[in-house]
């Protein structure tokens, strides 16, 4: 359903320029926004002819033009027989962005130049506001693990050998992790369910510096993580045994495991 007119949100080009891509960009230090391209400013669908590398393209040119980098969402419409493509940015929560070096931010339906005060400002809140803290916009609470949820609370109690009285999502509403029904980039990270397609990690036992003989390649939750990256270094290792004439024997390995958990768990605050 084509929108009726241009707003703060909606914007018509007739073709894809840089004008496509300075939207873009105000729409990211706003609050998001669409950009129907084949359509005229009075909502005339007019259509565009795309080829089979054009919205790649695109994607491309608008990712080298911005700073923080834009990728936004792609849409391909039919509209009176036309080919009608829609390029869609959210509100980005790493402001301001920029094209070229130079700031824009949507009012009503035009895109302003922004000021140096407006700039100056827009970093400071962003300064005082971590992105993990940001409203999720592509995914729902339903997207996370309860079962990893309650397996944290039990964590935190066994450290604090206290009971909480607590369900999952009193938890995550507690630590602002869910907001309004809403979910975090944070809460998402910490316990997404399965494939988490924005956190990656790859992890490599160098023969030497161009020979890998094992690797690891990780899109799990940030705990999963730090657990696997942990296990997998833990194989490459020595390690040796010492009787001690305890019923178990010590192990003791190349490097303290303790100096290697230091090291791997900045994962979870990167």
């Amino acid at each position: 359903m084509l929108p009726i007119t241009e707003n703060s949100i909606t914007e018509f080009k007739t073709s894809f320029s840089d004008e496509v891509i300075i939207t873009l960009v105000a729409f990211s230090n706003a609050k998001g926004g669409s950009v129907y391209i084949g359509v005229t400013d009075k909502a005339e669908v007019k259509g565009v002819d795309i080829g089979k590398e054009t919205i790649q393209n695109w994607v491309n040119e608008i990712k080298n033009k911005t700073a923080p980098q834009i990728i936004p969402d792609v849409e391909v419409i039919d509209l009176d027989k036309k080919t009608v493509i829609v390029l869609s940015a959210p509100e980005y929560p790493i402001k301001p962005v920029s094209f070229r070096g130079r700031f824009y931010k949507r009012n009503g339906n035009a895109n302003h130049l922004m000021s140096i005060d407006e700039i100056a400002n827009e970093h400071l809140k962003t300064i005082n506001t971590s992105w993990d803290y940001y409203i999720d916009p592509n995914h729902t609470p339903e997207a996370i693990s309860y079962y990893k949820v309650s397996r944290f609370i039990h964590k935190i109690e066994k450290r604090s050998q206290s009971e909480i009285p607590i369900t999952p999502m009193e938890f995550l509403s507690k630590m602002e992790m869910l907001r309004e029904g809403k979910l975090t980039f944070g809460g998402y990270l910490l316990f997404v369910s399965d494939y988490c397609p924005i956190s990656d990690v790859q992890v490599g036992r160098f023969k030497s510096d161009i020979t890998i003989i094992d690797s690891l390649s990780l899109n799990t939750d940030l705990f999963t993580q730090v657990d696997e990256i942990i296990a997998f270094i833990k194989k490459h290792l020595m390690v040796e045994y010492i009787i001690t004439g305890e019923p178990q024997r010590t192990e003791r390995f190349d490097y303290p495991l303790d100096a290697i958990r230091e090291i791997v768990h900045p994962v979870r605050y990167c």
